[in-house]
């Protein structure tokens, strides 16, 4: 099943929950202690078509299983994903 959602400005700002798009926005922007994975570097668990190899094995990262898409975090776009989580992650 696809569960692809594009968020809208609307979302957005209501804070509304949206379907994962699969876009890899949160495996390359945020930092992943756990995989010594830095903010801003593709994580090597991130196949070509953006989908985590360790879905659903036990070493995949606890903090990765518990991230839930958001449009206050993926905003509409990967680009503005991108931009939004890379600025959470400089604070």
């Amino acid at each position: 099943m696809d569960r692809r959602h594009k968020a809208t400005e609307n979302d957005a700002r209501a804070g509304g929950r949206m379907d994962c798009r699969r876009c890899g926005a949160c495996c390359i922007a945020l930092s992943i202690s756990s995989l010594n994975k830095p903010a801003g570097v593709r994580c090597e668990y991130l196949t070509e078509s953006n989908l985590c190899a360790l879905w659903g094995k036990p070493e995949r990262p606890k903090v990765c299983a518990a991230f839930e898409p958001d449009p206050l975090f993926c905003g509409g776009s990967f680009e503005e994903a991108l931009a939004i989580m890379g600025a959470m992650e400089k604070g």
